[in-house]
């Protein structure tokens, strides 16, 4: 597929952005497109073959970046337009993380969506905590996602306006203290058996084996890989910190079948389009397998990990270690990991049994 064959135009399509692609008629031509982007399809009221605007479509075409930020602040109040560019530089220049900046620019984009013509600088404490409370009686959101909002208008004020604290008195929603959900390892197997896809069984068994986030799986790269040495490199985990793991021996000779079979040229596990698998797809996926498996259990991927943890210390290995091999940067966070252990509840006796 030669790209100047093909004229190249973003647009608008059943409220979605695509990627027209338009060509005189040739059948090589949609051959070889359809070859190379097997979800491209045909709109009558466009009379044009399309993709959708992704950035790692972009890259395939060789399109520039889309301007997503910009494309946002031009649907705001030209009022509130500087006040969303200012958050996205502030955030940027402190080096915050990609998905920290995501959540902090939607939370805010929600309050200025709000305002519209109102300016976000002139609100006073009271009336934050009239939005936050709109936020929890109307809007119904939880603890995590109020917390978030919270932290990104509290920014906003601190760090780009330069404001003293002023938000000390919002009461803040108290955190869950729930316990991480895990799989037995029955489950964990039943798992991997109804999963036929290699590249779907491949991530939940890097998911489980190394106790990997789903954002670390999806990012992996094929030279992140050391099989000499047996060795994972996890680059820029949460918190911006590296980590090296041990690979699993059991998971090689499938790695390589994976390999020779899907060809994955950057990363490990790589998009329709190139580029990096979708979090959202390895979630799907895994809820799908958990349905096939039939586990009734409600518990996410990430319910891998935490498995990994929990098997880890009930064969006996040291808190420290489990500290080191998860990316912990407090042991705290680790032993929870005590609370669910049977190893540890084994350990104690009810009256009952005694009386």
């Amino acid at each position: 597929m030669r790209l100047s064959d093909y004229t190249l135009q973003p647009d608008e399509h059943k409220g979605k952005d695509v990627i027209l692609v338009q060509f005189p008629f040739n059948t090589a031509l949609k051959l070889a497109l359809k070859k190379r982007f097997p979800s491209a399809r045909w709109s009558a009221s466009k009379k044009s073959w399309y993709l959708p605007d992704l950035p790692a479509v972009r890259r395939e075409l060789e399109l520039e970046e889309k301007n997503t930020l910009e494309s946002k602040a031009l649907r705001l109040h030209e009022v509130n337009r500087d006040a969303y560019r200012a958050l996205d530089k502030q955030l940027t220049l402190k080096d915050y993380s990609k998905s920290t900046i995501t959540i902090y620019l939607a939370e805010f984009y929600h309050l200025l969506k709000l305002l519209d013509d109102y300016p976000v600088q002139d609100l006073n404490p009271k009336r934050l905590k009239d939005y936050f409370l709109y936020c929890i009686r109307v809007e119904k959101m939880g603890e995590r996602k109020l917390n978030g909002k919270i932290n990104a208008v509290k920014f906003y004020f601190e760090q780009v306006l330069h404001r003293p604290k002023m938000f000390f008195d919002i009461p803040r929603p108290k955190k869950a203290a729930s316990l991480p959900k895990m799989l037995s390892k029955t489950e964990v197997k039943k798992l991997f058996n109804v999963t036929q896809n290699l590249k779907h069984k491949i991530a939940l068994q890097l998911c489980y084996g190394m106790g990997l986030r789903v954002s670390e799986v999806v990012n992996l790269k094929i030279e992140h890989i050391d099989s000499k040495r047996m060795v994972v490199h996890v680059v820029g985990a949460k918190g911006k910190k590296d980590r090296y793991l041990p690979l699993p021996k059991s998971i090689l000779p499938k790695l390589r079948e994976y390999y020779l079979t899907y060809k994955p040229k950057t990363y490990l596990l790589e998009g329709q389009y190139g580029g990096p698998y979708g979090k959202s797809s390895l979630q799907q996926m895994f809820r799908l397998a958990m349905k096939k498996a039939n586990i009734r259990k409600k518990i996410g991927i990430h319910g891998l990990r935490h498995s990994y943890a929990t098997h880890l210390l009930e064969a006996g290995a040291d808190m420290r270690f489990i500290q080191e091999l998860l990316g912990h940067n407090s042991i705290k966070t680790t032993q929870v990991y005590t609370k669910v252990s049977p190893r540890s509840l084994s350990k104690v006796q009810s009256p009952l049994d005694t009386m």
